[in-house]
């Protein structure tokens, strides 16, 4: 009996697995997936809850509201935001629109592992350029880029890293790519960043007619189970995109949380704040035990470990499991040594940094 079989090059294909780890503790302490620290704003779960009794209507097929509401909050053309099923999707329906085979989508070394992964789904070729110090190399992706290239997908910050790009960087690494590559800036945690030189992308979206911008509610909105996030690009690219998106992409209690999340500045105020006290207190207390910490921007941090098995991530790993502390391993980033640490709430990190000591000192 024959069965049916995929497209070439499926098979090949390595999942991704969100690795967020298993405890025996009924309770745990999840800081595995950079999600908010202190969960959805009261508003989001208000109108998530007064949707309830119209799930028999199909949600607004563009998310028009939500748009509209993206758009006030920053400052931008309600007309050129796409709304999707959280970033994930966006990044399908761009490679699906711009990529296939016979093409090449650049991206970089410690990147979304879903760039390449959906990139190979297209049956299109993802080229990785390395990174230097745990930060993008900018004249690396341009030295990818060749006449096949499509997409240059450039997270900044970068995740798991925590590291950025200036605006003046990636406004000079822009002018010097082809005219008919799509330049992608993923900009997940752009809320969290407090640089002055930083820009999450929505000037360069302004200026060019190849640059589309990727943004998320999954971080600091904290609406990671609603599964949310949208775009920003030229009227052109946004047609385009438009053309291959599912028709009733965002459900309709995402959207209803969307609008009212936008519109709590209080708690996003909290939430941003809180980062800012609990993240350089988290930092300092790793370095103290001996820990090398890369520098962040955001409301996760990468640490590697010792390489004695006593002490090494594994060790680590299992050590805070066993008292429900859940952390990302990051073997998948080729990084054996590393773990990364999302930001909680004060008590939790107290936990992890008190686990930690049990082990290193």
């Amino acid at each position: 009996m024959s069965l049916p079989k995929p497209r070439p090059g499926i098979l090949d294909l390595k999942p991704y697995i969100a690795t967020h780890g298993s405890s025996k503790h009924a309770k745990v302490i999840k800081l595995s997936a950079n999600e908010g620290a202190l969960g959805p704003s009261p508003k989001a779960l208000e109108a998530y809850r007064s949707v309830a009794e119209n799930l028999h209507r199909y949600p607004e097929g563009g998310s028009a509201n939500l748009a509209r509401a993206i758009a006030r909050k920053h400052g931008i053309d309600e007309a050129r935001v796409i709304c999707g099923n959280g970033s994930d999707e966006l990044i399908e329906v761009i490679i699906k629109a711009f990529a296939g085979h016979g093409d090449e989508v650049v991206y970089t070394e410690y990147g979304f592992r879903m760039f390449p992964i959906t990139t190979l789904a297209h049956s299109a070729t993802p080229v990785m350029a390395p990174e230097k110090d745990f930060t993008v190399d900018l004249d690396a992706i341009l030295a990818k880029v060749t006449d096949k290239t499509r997409i240059v997908f450039l997270a900044n910050p970068n995740n798991p890293t925590g590291t950025y790009k200036t605006a003046e960087a990636v406004k000079a690494f822009h002018a010097k790519l082809p005219s008919d590559v799509v330049l992608v800036l993923d900009a997940a945690y752009a809320e969290f960043v407090s640089k002055n030189d930083y820009s999450a992308g929505i000037e360069l979206v302004e200026q060019a007619q190849n640059v589309i911008m990727l943004r998320t509610f999954s971080k600091l909105y904290a609406l990671a189970g609603l599964r949310l996030g949208w775009c920003y690009g030229s009227p052109y690219l946004i047609d385009i995109l438009n053309r291959v998106r599912g028709p009733f992409n965002v459900n309709l209690a995402a959207q209803a949380a969307g609008v009212a999340a936008l519109e709590d500045t209080a708690f996003l105020e909290k939430a941003r704040s809180h980062n800012e006290k609990v993240m350089p207190w988290t930092v300092a207390e790793l370095e103290k035990l001996g820990l090398k910490v890369t520098p962040t921007v955001t409301n996760f941090v990468l640490v590697e470990f010792p390489h004695e098995a006593s002490k090494n991530a594994d060790a680590a790993l299992a050590h805070l499991a066993e008292r429900g502390i859940l952390v990302r391993e990051m073997r998948s980033y080729n990084l054996p040594h590393h773990l990364r640490f999302s930001v909680g709430t004060e008590d939790e990190m107290q936990q992890v940094i008190a686990a930690l000591k049990e082990l290193l000192t």
